[in-house]
């Protein structure tokens, strides 16, 4: 595979996560929902990491600002603050008792404004990265 498969291999990747946060927000599923959002995002900037790093193997992290830390592209303060907040729904959508302790939180309402936060960011980065 060259350095484009890669980069495809994860839009392809993040576009079928992206499908399965719809599938599971409409069931109300809302802790998968941001755990998949979590994955979408994470491809994504893995994605950006290929474009602009020589290697074609992102680092082998699920820490949305630790990958960010690695592309070209800046993300405003604001940004990184939420992914570090997003980085807490990879670990909750894994363990038993994370899920537990969130899920009271994470109502249909608070999960549309996430999921409406991460489709802004998931636009930009496509955007970059397909106009590249």
């Amino acid at each position: 595979m060259n350095k484009l498969d890669h980069i495809q291999y994860w839009l392809i990747s993040a576009g079928k996560d992206w499908e399965v946060v719809q599938d599971l927000f409409r069931s109300s599923q809302y802790i998968y929902a941001l755990f998949f959002s979590h994955l979408t995002l994470e491809k994504l900037l893995k994605g950006h990491w290929v474009k602009d790093n020589d290697g074609n193997y992102p680092p082998r992290t699920h820490s949305l600002v630790r990958i960010a830390e690695g592309i070209s592209y800046q993300i405003d303060e604001d940004t990184l603050a939420f992914l570090e907040k997003m980085n807490d729904f990879q670990l909750e959508g894994r363990y038993p008792d994370y899920q537990f302790k969130i899920n009271q939180a994470c109502t249909k309402e608070f999960t549309e404004q996430v999921l409406d936060k991460v489709n802004s960011i998931r636009i930009c980065l496509l955007g970059i990265l397909q106009s590249a």
